[in-house]
């Protein structure tokens, strides 16, 4: 009884997090058109995507009953948030959209997912510790990896324009910079708000290099409009309430594994929908990218059950 009493939420917590990542990672997509079909610029998303995001999340926030204005009361907590917002959360939504306005989308979520890689070999250096065998099997994988996606295995020349490569790169630093963080954050503030002020944090420093209202050389019309909303509202503010939301029916190690659904959905809407090549070779390499996130996560879960288990002794 009690096992079909846990079925339903387990489920609703996988359809949850699956969606919420095909949600991101389609929205890649829809952002590939707005650049190369509709003339948008990746400055004039990036702001209008962080304004609306940020402002409705702080307004549910406030509907849950938090209190997302005490977080300016703690001058640690204050410093922290300008840090996670202009630097994290601005350097990851800016440098995700420039490289799939110079690129792919498809290319630039699998460079973006690469930060796992530089999250741990940051941490082994700042602890000095040697990294065990199966984070350098990650490593080994992401190099496999990246070589083949921007190469499709022949040396003759890049199949993913350099600059895309070179802002793919600092799209998955930004994201490793993004989660550590917002860890201190995380510990005494919900998810919720830290991100909702993030993004506002973010999006307001942005409006000083780009100007919101600038767009008299976009092409709009009403699918243009319907794409910015995928973008803005599927692919940022209900994608995310889906990832946090799943959490409470799965462990935080599944919903991370889940979420790989994110560059295979970007990848699979890239090829069907805008005809990007993508090469045998390619798609090994971004599956090799995605084993390597899987390799980390189990290697993280191993390691905090070790650390539990030590604790209980």
């Amino acid at each position: 009884m009690e096992l079909a009493h846990k079925m339903p939420n387990r489920v609703k917590g996988l359809m949850m997090v699956i969606s919420g990542a095909a949600f991101w990672g389609l929205s890649g997509t829809a952002a590939q058109v707005l650049f190369q079909e509709k003339h948008i610029t990746a400055e004039w998303l990036v702001v209008l995507r962080m304004m609306v995001t940020g402002i409705s999340l702080l307004l549910v926030s406030i509907i849950k009953g938090m209190t997302p204005f005490a977080i300016w009361k703690d001058k640690k907590g204050c410093m922290d948030l300008l840090i996670f917002g202009i630097i994290g959360m601005l350097g990851v939504q800016y440098t995700y959209f420039a490289a799939i306005e110079t690129g792919n989308a498809a290319t630039a979520t699998l460079l973006q997912y690469l930060a796992p890689i530089y999250i741990v070999l940051y941490s082994s250096a700042k602890e000095r510790t040697n990294p065990s065998k199966e984070i350098w099997l990650a490593v080994l994988f992401a190099l496999a990896g990246t070589f083949l996606l921007i190469t499709n295995g022949s040396t003759n020349g890049l199949k993913v324009s350099f600059i895309s490569i070179i802002w793919g790169v600092l799209s998955g630093i930004a994201l490793a910079f993004y989660t550590l963080s917002s860890a201190r954050l995380l510990k005494r503030w919900h998810s919720i708000i830290v991100v909702g002020w993030g993004m506002l944090i973010g999006g307001t420093c942005m409006t000083f290099f780009t100007f919101p209202f600038e767009h008299s050389q976009f092409v709009w019309g009403l699918d243009t409009l319907l794409l910015i909303l995928f973008v803005i509202l599927f692919g940022t503010l209900f994608a995310f309430l889906l990832f946090v939301e799943s959490i409470r029916h799965l462990s935080p190690t599944e919903s991370s594994l889940l979420s790989s659904v994110e560059p295979l959905s970007a990848v699979i809407a890239s090829i069907a929908f805008l005809n990007v090549s993508f090469g045998v070779f390619q798609a090994i390499g971004g599956i090799c990218i995605i084993f390597t996130v899987l390799i980390l996560s189990i290697k993280k879960e191993r390691m905090k059950d070790e650390h539990m288990m030590e604790k209980s002794s």
